[in-house]
């Protein structure tokens, strides 16, 4: 089978999990600490680590180890078509309700939670208002 589908097939999988996509969700903020992904998603610090591991695998995030603390972010995707989809995917997570929880619970422990495009640049305003709007309901 062609490398490229392979890979694809591996992105779908790892894309198949709730909790892995609530992951992802997190990591629209840039680089998280698992601690903080943990306790965002009150889900235990092995079971983060394991469905971390597998986003891992598939390649959709990245590691960076400071010290003890391993911190996760989204990785860049080389494909155009792999491109295409985790844009896809960026774009729907960021209108999750469940998502705009997690990211209010990840706000409060860190003190910083403004979703960013790939380009590390902060959201519209229009998109900011619309989070705070939810985040004042809640």
């Amino acid at each position: 089978m062609e490398a490229s589908l392979v890979r694809m097939e591996g992105v779908f999988r790892a894309l198949g999990d709730s909790t892995r996509l609530r992951i992802l969700g997190l990591l629209l903020t840039g680089e998280v600490c698992v601690c903080h992904i943990n306790a965002a998603l009150k889900i235990s610090q092995p079971k983060a680590s394991r469905h971390l591991a597998y986003l891992r695998r598939a390649r959709l995030v990245e590691a960076r180890r400071d010290g003890t603390w391993m911190h996760y972010r989204l990785a860049p995707m080389g494909d155009t078509t792999l491109a295409a989809l985790q844009a896809a995917v960026t774009d729907a997570l960021r209108q999750h309700a469940e998502v705009h929880k997690d990211l209010a619970r990840l706000q409060r422990l860190t003190g910083c939670c403004l979703p960013s495009d790939q380009n590390g640049s902060a959201r519209s305003e229009r998109g900011n208002a619309s989070v705070a709007r939810r985040r004042r309901a809640e």
